[in-house]
């Protein structure tokens, strides 16, 4: 439960484009978690943004359920966010005109993900290596008139660091926003961030530049920004951990617990997507919410064994209210 606590320091309302975010403290992408109900959920929290998960540019073509399900949104979410994800300008810029984004305000550009099979494919991280070719990309994307961020690492390894040439890059070639995830491709998800080319990258440029990489808490959140100068920070997989660190971060009051959170994303969930995709996310939220309690694989075992959402609302009752660990 949250109330009345003190914000982190630094913490603002802030302009990228031609929109503002009600904060600088924002949700990154997450492919196969950041759908509608948990974004919602997020800026309810406190989140100045949440983006959708990763959406192939390519695979936009097809219009298949499954991407209709990354794109699902509605009015109740102020400012849409989606993050693209490919390797040809020509794509990303009918991507970026086509129908199906027409309702979404900012466009982010994965530069970033560190997975084998994307980078083999020249796509996400694999970008760093290819500045001519990410360059190009930008500049299709902003011929959508869209508002454009770009979410990078800050190179491929210790011995191919390029932070202040890919900065300047972005910038020159139209980005209104810069988030640098403080870790190279080599690094995956593990060790600490380098602050110092985040550091590098705020300095290289005038647009504004965001923090990802091992924010953890609101003093991991404090640190970051005072080690980095950065404009704010983005949270990645601790978000979706523990979405209340939204509201620990930005002060904003809310009386939830790990359960109310839970069982309201699943009414969300129903609102939205057939009951396969409800069950699927709802445990794959659940689970995370799980990390750290006591007898969680026993847990785990009751959660994924069911079958239909009312099997799994009482589930959800005994793990998270009736166990004691509804906070």
């Amino acid at each position: 439960m949250t109330s009345n606590k003190e914000a982190m320091k630094g913490l603002r309302e802030i302009a990228v484009g031609g929109i503002r975010f009600k904060s600088n403290v924002l949700m990154a992408p997450l492919a196969g978690y950041t759908c509608f109900p948990f974004r919602l959920m997020a800026k309810r929290l406190g989140a100045g943004s949440a983006y959708t998960e990763m959406v192939s540019a390519d695979a936009l073509k097809y219009n298949d359920q499954a991407t209709s399900k990354l794109l699902y949104t509605d009015e109740r979410e102020q400012v849409k966010c989606v993050q693209l994800l490919g390797a040809v300008p020509t794509v990303f810029e009918r991507a970026a005109k086509s129908d199906l984004l027409a309702k979404f305000d900012v466009i982010d550009i994965n530069m970033g993900c560190p997975v084998p099979n994307v980078v083999k494919a020249g796509e996400g991280s694999a970008l760093l290596d290819d500045i001519p070719r990410a360059s190009k990309i930008i500049e299709a994307c902003k011929r959508s008139g869209k508002v454009v961020s770009v979410k990078c690492r800050v190179g491929m390894n210790g011995s191919r660091i390029v932070t202040e040439e890919f900065a300047r890059m972005c910038e020159a070639s139209g980005a209104d926003m810069i988030t640098v995830h403080g870790r190279t491709r080599a690094m995956m998800y593990d060790g600490e961030p380098l602050y110092d080319q985040i550091r590098l990258a705020k300095e290289s440029v005038s647009i504004p530049v965001f923090a990802n990489g091992g924010i953890c808490s609101k003093d991991d959140a404090e640190k970051m920004m005072e080690l980095t100068g950065a404009d704010g920070v983005m949270l990645g997989r601790y978000g979706f951990e523990n979405p209340l660190i939204f509201s620990e971060l930005t002060g904003t009051e809310c009386s939830d617990t790990k359960y109310t959170l839970i069982t309201e994303q699943l009414e969300l969930a129903q609102e939205c997507f057939d009951e396969l995709y409800v069950l699927s996310y709802i445990k794959k939220l659940a689970s995370y919410f799980m990390k750290k309690m006591p007898g969680t694989k026993r847990l785990k075992a009751d959660l994924y064994r069911c079958g239909s959402v009312s099997e799994l609302r009482d589930v959800l009752g005994g793990i998270f209210e009736r166990s004691g660990n509804a906070d």
